[in-house]
Order: structure tokens, then sequence, then C-alpha cells
């Protein structure tokens, strides 16, 4: 639609549906195409217009392109949800896709690959095999991308028509566009197949650095993404392949370049010979031998700045430090404090400069000490724990060549009660230093303050200070007073030196990073499956037409639900709702663990019910969760956690993470408590089942497992409306019959890890009042299923 159709989304009348199915039946083709807008328009904005089906469809036969698009879009999106109508354009579909139009024709093949609909998929083959041989490289290039759209749909019949070779073939296309979409295909083909798909040989390699010249960009990263898979038989190739692909290491295009980048890192690393030669990146900047194309630009964003001065980081040299720190120096003046933060490698200027200082110390011991004069000066500027912390620890480690290192500390003290736990730890340590190195000078006075009052006077008062601080103040009371040279070996003793491992990965990891080079995995340094879970799920069920009362094999006796036969799913009174049988009453249960239970954590059963039912929830034992805050890092406090989030609900906190007070050398764990969620939700598209299936599962579960429960405010007004939506829930139909004036339905659902709801509606047409019966080997759910079931209804 174009800019002046806006006024189709206004649209809010009464009786609109019975209008549009008139205007799209007009004998007007200007009317009908209003129609179809309008349509297309209320379809864009959620409103349920999947009735109009036949009447859409029967607007595909016109030559007018637009209102083609128009009506194929729609078929797009209801065609799932209408597979039998669905059938009634495939003729079209077929007659389109060999209109002298070359756009039609596109267009046929195009939506045809989007219907995701196991009965059309049949219908396509034939169509798609000539498109692959069109005439014109529009339809061509468009048919290849529909045979990836197939494979996901049906794999198996892919290979059984040849498809795939003919995609192969496409390769050696004269149209650059056709050969970068059969690359693609073949990609994305390969990356769902166990087996080898794609494989680039000497001859499709030269046929694909030709199409990278004159292809557009998106078609150039295909390709480039392809050849960084290439294995170059000798340095020599290697080297032809980079020298062909380094134009593209200028192009405008961000993904171009990443591309680009990627491949030649992965010819330069398979060949070492030709890797020591190569002069490819450092003569388009992308080495330290022109550092200066990252700097950073007044307009850049705040995430480029960071990221550019994470590379001048990695890149920094003897022969180029003077620039850097040059730059570094103006990036100290910026406004954006957190930019400034990152520039000078601290929290902020003279403060985190001070806690760099002190690494320096530790990585270059003996060396840069000249400067502790000038940081004394700035003592009554720190205001942050993590500078405080640092400078005393410098007071400390360099008491003997401080001459009023005593009043330094000293100051500190005044302070002692209020500071936090790790200046309080780093004073107390640097006192004792002090007395070790200087004892002829007396600090026995602060040693007093410092130690003897922390165990001593607050022996009393245990809760004033933190338990770890106590024991440390003891240990070191005990050793200056029964040997202080045995105190001098600890306190004093020589420390290891830091080493600097940020530009340091495992080798195994370069190597998949290098493979990833322009993804996710390039910003977060970790492979794609360390924070990426593929899901691949095919559907491939017959829709079941709603059968009556009177279906063969099923009884009008109100004690066989759906098999004369055999024994009604469960009970021994062989019916699931019999008159001598009383259901068993759904009682208040704490909320099930739907993280446990639902998303996938491997939860026990007897901690499954407890997470919201107290202010202190049980939080179940499971697997080994990632350390997200390493000891090293979080002096001594370690976070272990992991984001449980594989759906698309958006599920948020319902409040703030409670995590209990923590002594030295213990754990916790603790589960952050969600915001309610429909049920409905977690019901998988997989939850169909056969009528035998159904009757077996309902018979071997035990009676204590059916819950009901009553609805007396809900009308059920049409049996096939209700199926209907119940079905957008992924509530599937087995089965209806008939008790007495009652209209009894069975239906299947299935939540993931292959939990299975057997459920039984009861209700007499257009009359007030539905009862529902579950059965499942999870019945706790059975309050939440009902919430959610009355939710829907009610909607």
């Amino acid at each position: 639609m174009s800019g002046h159709d806006s006024k189709y989304f206004s649209t809010t009348k009464k009786g609109e549906i019975p209008e549009l199915k008139e205007e799209l039946n007009s004998q007007y083709k200007d009317k009908r195409k209003d129609a179809v807008k309008k349509v297309i328009a209320a379809m864009t904005v959620g409103k349920d217009v999947s009735s109009l089906f036949t009447d859409v469809v029967n607007c595909m036969q016109t030559e007018n392109l637009e209102l083609k698009k128009l009506v194929y879009l729609y078929l797009i999106n209801y065609a799932k949800s209408q597979p039998d109508l669905a059938i009634l354009a495939v003729n079209t579909f077929v007659k389109d896709s060999q209109d002298p139009n070359p756009l039609i024709r596109a267009l046929a093949v195009r939506t045809m690959g989007c219907i995701r609909v196991d009965k059309i998929t049949e219908y396509l083959c034939d169509p798609l095999q000539r498109c692959l041989k069109d005439d014109d490289p529009y339809v061509r290039k468009t048919a290849a991308i529909c045979v990836a759209k197939l494979y996901d749909i049906n794999a198996e019949l892919v290979e059984d028509r040849g498809f795939l070779e003919a995609l192969k073939d496409l390769i050696s296309d004269n149209n650059p566009m056709v050969v970068a979409n059969a690359v693609a295909a073949l990609a994305e083909i390969q990356d769902h197949s166990s087996m080898p798909v794609f494989e680039i040989t000497s001859h499709t390699l030269s046929k694909l650095l030709t199409a990278l010249n004159e292809c557009t960009e998106w078609g150039q990263v295909f390709i480039l993404d392809a050849l960084s898979k290439y294995k170059a038989t000798d340095a020599r190739e290697a080297e032809n392949i980079v020298e062909r692909v380094t134009p593209r290491l200028q192009h405008a295009n961000c993904a171009v370049v990443l591309s680009a980048v990627k491949m030649i890192l992965q010819q330069m690393e398979t060949h070492h010979q030709y890797r020591c030669r190569s002069k490819s990146l450092q003569e388009n900047g992308s080495s330290s031998g022109d550092i200066t194309v990252f700097f950073c630009k007044y307009n850049d964003p705040i995430y480029v700045k960071m990221e550019k001065l994470e590379i001048m980081i990695k890149l920094a040299s003897d022969r180029n430090i003077d620039q850097v720190l040059l730059e570094f120096k103006e990036y100290a003046t910026e406004v954006d404090v957190d930019f400034v933060r990152k520039a000078i490698k601290v929290n902020y200027v003279v403060q985190e400069a001070i806690i760099v200082i002190k690494d320096i110390f530790r990585r270059y011991p003996n060396t840069y000490e000249s400067i502790i004069a000038t940081l004394c000066e700035s003592l009554d500027t720190l205001d942050e724990p993590e500078a405080k912390a640092s400078m005393i620890w410098i007071i400390g480690e360099y008491a003997e060549r401080i001459d009023n290192a005593d009043e330094l500390l000293e100051s500190f003290l005044e302070s002692f009660p209020e500071e936090p736990a790790q200046v309080q730890l780093q004073l107390l340590t640097a006192t004792v230093k002090l007395f070790l190195k200087k004892p002829t000078e007396g600090p026995q006075q602060m040693i007093q303050a410092c130690c003897f009052d922390l165990f001593i006077v607050f022996e009393y008062q245990m809760l004033i200070y933190e338990t770890y601080l106590r024991d440390r103040a003891y240990i070191y009371w005990r050793l200056l007073s029964t040997n202080p040279e045995a105190a001098k070996d600890v306190v004093l003793a020589e420390k290891p030196v830091i080493s600097d491992d940020s530009n340091q990965l495992d080798s195994s990891l370069l190597d998949e990073l290098l493979a990833n080079i322009a993804t996710l995995s390039s910003v977060y340094h970790k492979p794609p499956d360390a924070f990426v879970t593929r899901v691949k799920t095919t559907q491939r069920t017959e829709e079941d037409d709603y059968p009556d009362g009177g279906e063969t094999g099923y009884s009008e006796s109100p004690s066989h639900p759906v098999d004369s036969a055999a024994s009604p799913p469960g009970s021994s009174s062989n019916a699931p709702h019999a008159a001598a049988k009383q259901p068993v009453t759904a009682q208040p249960a704490p909320v099930p663990d739907l993280l446990g239970d639902l998303i996938g954590l491997d939860n026990d059963n007897t901690g499954s019910n407890a997470i919201v039912s107290t202010d202190q929830p049980v939080v179940p034992s499971g697997p080994p969760l990632p350390v997200l805050l390493p000891a090293s890092t979080g002096q001594g406090l370690q976070i272990s956690a992991q984001l449980f989030n594989k759906n698309t609900f958006g599920l948020a906190a319902a409040g703030p993470l409670q995590v209990p007070q923590l002594q030295p050398g213990t754990s916790a764990r603790t589960l952050l408590p969600m915001d309610k969620i429909s049920l409905l939700v977690f019901f998988s598209e997989d939850g169909r089942m056969e009528r035998s299936a159904f009757l077996e599962t309902w018979k071997s579960l035990p009676d204590s497992n059916e819950v009901s429960k009553d609805f007396p405010g809900i009308v059920v007004n049409s049996v096939e409306a209700t199926l209907d939506q119940l079905a957008t829930s992924n509530m599937f139909f087995i089965a209806k019959r008939k008790h007495a004036n009652q209209d009894v339905l069975y239906l299947s659902a299935k939540i993931p890890r292959g939990i299975p709801f057997l459920i039984e509606l009861t209700a007499v047409i257009g009359i007030p009042g539905l009862k529902c019966a579950i059965k499942s080997p999870n019945p706790e759910m059975a309050p939440l299923f009902f919430e959610s079931l009355e939710t829907l209804l009610r909607s």
C-alpha cells in the first residue's frame, strides 16, 4: 500500500465484515481492490478477517499486480489456519507461475514457498522446477530462495525431486544475483542438514569470485561467507583469493567489510606461509600498521567509541604507544563520563587512576614508585571505596618509603567504622604492614585501634562488623603477639607477578570466533552455541474435520464418550463422567514451578510447588550454573546464575531478587519471581493426539489425576467457533459426542517436556454453564489451566 492508503486503517464501523464481503464480490474492479486493501489493513492491526477467506481468494483472478500482491499477502497470513480453503488457490498459483509477466511468475512461486501447508507443498514442486530454469533471472533467483523454504517444510521431498542439484547448477548461472541467491539457499540448507550439501570446488570457486564483483552488497555477503569455509589447496591459491576479495574491504556496507575480513583471516589461518607475507589487512588499515583509523570521531555513537577503545588497547605496542596515549589524553576531556572512564581504563580520572597505578605497581615492582608522593597529595579527593582501598594498599606496601605513612593511615582510621568492608580490610592489613616495616616508630597505638579494638572491644558487639573482618584482625593480633617474624613471612610474603592475559584466547575458541566474524560472537567473544539455542520443529499432521456424534465408531451412549468397543478413557465406570462417579474437585494448590516444568529447569518434583508460596522460596537443586562473577573479581564473592527465557512471551520480574545473607565459605541459590503468565502460551504445536493414543493415555492415568471445574457464567454458542478459539492456543480437537441435550468435546494439548493434557468440555449450546475436566500426569497444574481457559473463553 502507498502512503495515500492510510485511510483504510481508520475503519471501526460495526458490521464491517458483511460490508467487506459485499464489496469483495462487487462487479467493479476498483471497489474490489479497495475492499482487499481494507481487509489487509484490518488484518495488519490484528482484526480477525479469516471469515472472508473465500471472498478474498476469488479476487486472485486479476491482471492488476498490486491487487494480486495484496491477495497473496492475505493468503500467507491465513493459509495455515484455513488449509482446506487454501487449496482453492493452488490452480491460480500454478497458472500465475506460467504468466507472461516475470514479476507475476516470481510472485507466485515466492508466495507458494511462504505458505507453510503440507497439502500445498506437493503442488509447489512442478512450478518451482519450471521457475528454476526460467528465462528471466529475477524468477530464477526468487525460485532459488524458495527451495530453501521448501527444504524447511519437507527436506525429503527436496532431495527426491532433485532441487539440490538444480540449486548447484545455478551457481554457474550467468547472472550474479542468481548465483548469490543459490549460494544463500544452499548455505541455509547446509545449516539444517547433517550431511554435506554444499562444497566449493576449484570450478565453482572461480564462478563465485566472478559473481562477487557484480552482485548487490547482500549478495556479496552470502558469497563471502561461503568462501570463508573454503580451504585453499596451497598458498598461491589462497593469495589469489585474497587479492580478489581485498577490494571489498573498502566497501561502504560494513557487513561486506566484515565478511571480507573473515574470509581473509580464514585463508591466512589456513596457510601459515601465506599469512607471514600477507599485507592485505595492513594496507587497508585493519591492523596495527595504521592505528589512527580507530581513533574516535566526535560524532561517533558511544558504542562505536567503546569498541574503538577496545581495539586500540589491543593494538597498542612500543611503536605506537605515544600516539595512543596522546589520543587517550584528548578523550579524558570528553563530556561523556562513561567514555572518559573507559579511555583511562578506570572509574573516574584521579580516583580510578590510583586503582590502575596500584595494578601497575604489582605488574612492574620497583619501577614507578617515584610517583607515590604525587599520589599522596590526592588523599583528600578520594571518596570511592575502590580508590580508597587502592591508595591504602599503596601506603602499606611502600610504608618504608613514605615518611608520614603512619599519619596518612591514621587519617583513614577516623572514619573506620563507616567505611565499606574492602576499605576496612585494606586499612587493617596496611596498618600491620606499617608495624612490621617500621617497628621502631611505634605504630602500636594504631594496631590497638585497628586490631585490638576489633577483636577485644567488639567481641561483645559481634553484629557491628562482618565476621571475616574480625577473623582477620584476630589472626593478625595472634601473629603479632606470639611471633612477629612469622607475621612478616605471612603479611610481607613475596607476591606473584600480575600477567596480562587480556589478549590471550584459547586457540580452538579463537578459530571458532574467526569463523563467526560479523555475528554477535564477535561482540560477546563466545561461540554461537553459548548464547543461541536453535530449535527446529516441523509439523506434519493432517487437519481433521470435526466429526459429529453419529460418526462410525462413536456412541451416543453417555457411558461411552469415544469408542463403544473400548473402555472410555481411564475410569472404572467406563466413562469420564458416569453418574456413579464423583469427580475430584479442584483444590487450591500452590503455584507450580513453571520455570522448572515448562521452560526446562531440571528440578525435582519435591521442590516444584514451593517457588512462590513463601517469602523465602525453596530453590530446587539443579545442574551447575555458569559463573558470572568469579571470586577473583568479586573480592571473594562468586555469583553463578542463568536466565531461563527460552520463550517469546515477555516474562518480567514480579519483584526484586531476594538474596539471603552469605557467610564466608557458604553459598546459596535463589530464583527471581516472575509475573503470572497464562499456561496456554506453553501449549506446543505438537499437542495433537490420535484418538487411540488419547484413549490409551486416559486409561493409563489414575482416577486421582482427573480434576474438574464448573464455569457457570460461560456460554458456548457454537461448537465450531469454540473449537477454532481453542485451536489458536494449540488445544486440538479429538472427538465429539452427544449426552442427552449436552455436547461433549474431547481435546488434547501438550506442554514442553511432553506432558499431555487430556481435556473434556461439556455444555448445552446457547445456555450458560460449562464443565471442564482434565487428566494429566501433573494434575497440580489444573488451577492454572482452569484460570487460563476461563480467560480465553471469556475474551
